[in-house]
């Protein structure tokens, strides 16, 4: 639950002190942004059963009807609206919000998290909120300038060229050097620059020099192909051994090639 709350409640939302690493102006637009969002969105659902005067009237998120006397969740801040409790959660990440903090915005509650993020964009890295004039954005998300850096060597990216390595930023000589698969013909690194072909989970550069039969080395890029322990063939007549120019490939089996990663 708690780890629960800290999710949906940030402390760097709306409390400088964990935020050590603010500029003096970040710090004042953090103090007015956390105020202003307190004055004008945040309420507290509360459990109540539903009154007389109510009896009848419909769940304000699924519309099913709610009786006098039946559990319900009310919110100050929109009126004389009742929720069932299962239905009172953020309008984003459907968390259950029954008897938290919760913060509305036309009409829609949100919980704290995702309330912010109507206004400020939220750093992928640090998690704190960006009050910054600039960010860096990539593969959809959000950085503090000096936050978006290798995974690796920590080296600042902006302005340069990367590879997304699980959800964050590598530098491509990290890549290379830690990632990048091996070619199963030349045993060189496929880096991030390079077409790659695979096939059964193994890599080849997508060159017709790697990527072609292991007898008469006719290119296999988008052609069929067929496959005997590790090494690719053209045909079953080329992975018996045979000479391929008598006898046509049957085989319906492809490989893939790709093009370099668009995250590079």
């Amino acid at each position: 639950r708690a780890r629960a709350l800290l999710q949906q409640l940030p402390p760097q939302d709306c409390d400088e002190r964990y935020c050590p690493d603010l500029a003096e102006e970040e710090r004042r637009q953090l103090r007015a942004f956390s105020a202003q969002r307190r004055r004008e969105a945040l309420g507290q659902g509360l459990a109540c059963p539903v009154p007389g005067p109510c009896h009848g009237c419909p769940c304000k998120k699924c519309g099913r009807r709610l009786n006098k006397g039946d559990p319900g969740i009310s919110a100050s801040r929109l009126g004389d609206q009742f929720w069932h409790p299962s239905c009172f959660s953020c309008h984003l990440c459907h968390q259950p919000l029954v008897d938290l903090i919760y913060f509305q915005q036309d009409g829609r509650i949100y919980c704290g998290r995702h309330h912010a993020e109507l206004f400020r964009p939220r750093c992928a890295s640090c998690d704190q909120l960006i009050f910054m004039e600039e960010c860096i954005e990539a593969e959809g998300r959000r950085w503090h300038l000096e936050h978006f850096c290798c995974l690796e060597c920590d080296v600042p990216l902006r302005g340069q060229r990367y590879v997304m390595r699980s959800g964050r930023p590598c530098c491509c000589g990290c890549f290379e050097t830690l990632f990048a698969e091996p070619c199963q013909a030349c045993g060189d690194p496929i880096g991030a620059d390079s077409e790659e072909a695979t096939h059964q989970g193994l890599h080849w550069h997508a060159r017709a020099a790697c990527f072609c039969c292991s007898l008469c080395r006719k290119p296999l890029r988008g052609q069929p192909l067929t496959s005997r322990r590790g090494r690719l063939f053209c045909s079953e007549t080329c992975s018996l051994g045979r000479d391929a120019s008598s006898t046509a490939s049957d085989s319906s089996d492809s490989a893939f090639a790709s093009a370099p990663s668009p995250d590079s």
